[in-house]
C-alpha cells in the first residue's frame, strides 16, 4: 500500500470521530440593557461563555464606533488612555444590576447612558 493510500485510510477512520463534535450555533437576542448585561457577565465556566463575552464586546465596540462617528465634534463620552473594554463591560453589567430600571432600557440607550456617566468628557 502506498503512503498516500495509508494516509487516506487513516483519515477515513478518524474523520467521522472528529466530525461529531462540531460546535453548536448559539443565537443571542439582545434588545435591552439587561439582555446585554447578562451576556457581558457570563460566568467563566458556563456553556457558551466565550461566545457571550465576544458578542458583548463586539456589540459594544460596534455601537460605540457608530455613536462616536455620528457625534462629530461633541463626543458623548471620552475614554481615558488604557481603558479596558472587558472591564468596562463588566462594570456596565454591575450598573445595570444596581438599578432595576436600567435593565429594561433599550440596549444602546442603556449602554450610552452608562458610558456618558462613567466617562464624561471634560
Amino acid at each position: 500500500m502506498t503512503k498516500s493510500l495509508l494516509l487516506a485510510a487513516a483519515f477515513a477512520l478518524v474523520a467521522p470521530i472528529g466530525l461529531g463534535y462540531a460546535a453548536q450555533p448559539i443565537a443571542f437576542h439582545v434588545r435591552t440593557a439587561g439582555d446585554l448585561a447578562d451576556l457581558c457577565a457570563a460566568p467563566p465556566n458556563a456553556p457558551g461563555t466565550d461566545a457571550k463575552l465576544n458578542y458583548c464586546d463586539g456589540f459594544a465596540q460596534g455601537a460605540v464606533d457608530v455613536q462616536m462617528k455620528l457625534a462629530g465634534e461633541k463626543k458623548p463620552f471620552c475614554f481615558p488612555p488604557g481603558t479596558s473594554r472587558r472591564a468596562t463591560m463588566v462594570q456596565f453589567s454591575e450598573w445595570v444590576r444596581a438599578l432595576p430600571a436600567h435593565r429594561g432600557m433599550e440596549v444602546t440607550d442603556g449602554l450610552f447612558q452608562y458610558l456618558g456617566e462613567r466617562f464624561p468628557c471634560k
